[in-house]
């Protein structure tokens, strides 16, 4: 008898097959036992029937609770009230374990409670719904930077210095010095970019920012391109791009955990480029009638991300930001180098930042005193100035922040839940 999982059994109508999962679900009504099984790709309702209310399938049907680890086996028949269109006739109940006192129940519980019990609530439909989201927005992503040429270039998580500042590192002793865990692979990815031309790189990344919002992680997954001779017009249509990639594949592959989730699609579905484009001088006096008392000079934080999302139906591409407020390698734009030629892409619907990036400096007396001024030790960064001494291009790429985006395309207001097991500022467990 065939092992079989639940999103292939409609290639088994009509045979004998064998499901391996838990108890999802159970009811009773006379001479006929429902049992919905899930395994991991799907939910799939199985049936008992039998005149004899002590029969020894209605006793093992029975003692089962939810959770309960089981092997199924039975007949696949079409029937299209069932969960997926088709249903089992179950011929043999085979138990594993059964599960005693699960804690998660279908009542209320409070999120620090499932929190504790993450290892558990990623069973539930909606957490399921949300992380098969994140695995077709990892791959889609994957898909489209190899699709373009680009070559994935794994970047180090232990740095000797930082990218994103200094004040949000994560310290660690490697040997006899001290070591940092990774801010973004961009660094280092620019020098695989002067070796391979377009490259991207994919992993953890890591804040010690102690921020405690519903958009912030302490380890998060970004995807960084890095494109050699690119400027910032490049990488806003290559971003623009990736978003639309992502996008459409999430609406043809998992409408349904979009329905799960209760997802309004129309707002997504009428997204298309190009996205509006906005400067930080333009931005402003928006802001400000919708009765921000933002200043010029200071960052956008999540109110001003809200507002501007409010004007547009569509992600805006933010650009020209003061450059006191970015990072020490970002490019001055050449007519007026108090802004640098970055771009942030703010999510609509009020979902934040998703992309953060632009132009690096690749004049080498330039970026040298950049790292002065940030007050970072020259040493650290001596290969990363040699970038610049050894065929020195202009250059651009990004970031983009995996678990901001599946929070955008699920509706999910906190961020926790777009990640197996989060860190925030004051949860380490489990």
């Amino acid at each position: 008898m065939n092992w079989v999982y639940i999103e292939d059994i409609g290639d088994f109508n009509g045979q004998d097959v064998e499901v391996r999962g838990w108890v999802h679900n159970k009811r009773s009504s006379g001479k006929v036992r429902f049992l919905v099984l899930r395994d991991g790709t799907g939910l799939l309702q199985a049936t008992a029937f039998s005149a004899d209310k002590d029969s020894p399938l209605f006793t093992k049907f029975d003692e089962l609770t939810h959770e309960s680890s089981v092997v199924v086996r039975g007949r696949v028949r079409e029937d299209k009230r069932a969960p997926g269109g088709f249903e089992l006739s179950i011929e043999s109940i085979e138990t594993i374990q059964i599960a005693r006192d699960y804690p998660i129940t279908p009542k209320e519980h409070s999120t620090p409670f499932l929190m504790e019990h993450r290892h558990l609530w990623l069973r539930s439909s909606k957490q399921h719904a949300v992380l098969r989201v994140r695995a077709e927005v990892v791959k889609s992503v994957r898909d489209f930077f190899d699709g373009r040429g680009f070559r994935l270039m794994d970047t180090p998580i232990l740095t000797p210095s930082a990218c994103e500042g200094t004040t949000t590192l994560f310290e660690t002793e490697y040997f006899d010095q001290k070591a940092y865990l990774t801010q973004s692979g961009q660094l280092y990815n620019e020098a695989t970019a002067m070796a391979f031309g377009k490259v991207y790189c994919f992993g953890p990344t890591f804040r010690a920012e102690r921020s405690k919002t519903r958009r912030h992680l302490i380890e998060f997954w970004m995807v960084e391109p890095e494109v050699a001779f690119a400027e910032l017009s490049d990488v806003i249509g290559l971003g623009e791009d990736l978003v639309l990639f992502v996008l459409e594949r999430v609406l043809s592959k998992r409408k349904l955990e979009l329905e799960t989730l209760e997802r309004d699609l129309r707002p997504l579905e009428r997204i298309a480029k190009p996205f509006p484009r906005l400067t930080y001088d333009q931005a402003l006096p928006m802001l400000r009638e919708k009765g921000s008392k933002i200043e010029w000079g200071s960052d956008f934080g999540a109110p001003e991300e809200t507002l501007i999302s409010e004007i547009y139906p569509t992600p805006v591409c933010v650009t020209r930001f003061p450059t006191a407020i970015k990072a020490f390698y970002m490019q001055p734009a050449p007519d007026n180098p108090d802004v640098v030629l970055g771009v942030d892409f703010l999510a609509s619907e009020g979902y934040g930042e998703i992309i953060g990036g632009g132009q690096r400096i690749h004049d080498p007396d330039l970026l040298e005193r950049r790292i002065r001024e940030h007050g970072l030790p020259r040493e650290a960064y001596e290969w990363y100035l040699d970038l610049r001494k050894y065929g020195s291009v202009p250059h651009s790429g990004f970031g983009m922040g995996i678990e901001r985006v599946v929070s955008w395309i699920c509706g999910i207001k906190h961020i926790r839940e777009t990640i197996p097991f989060p860190r925030l500022l004051y949860r380490i467990y489990p």
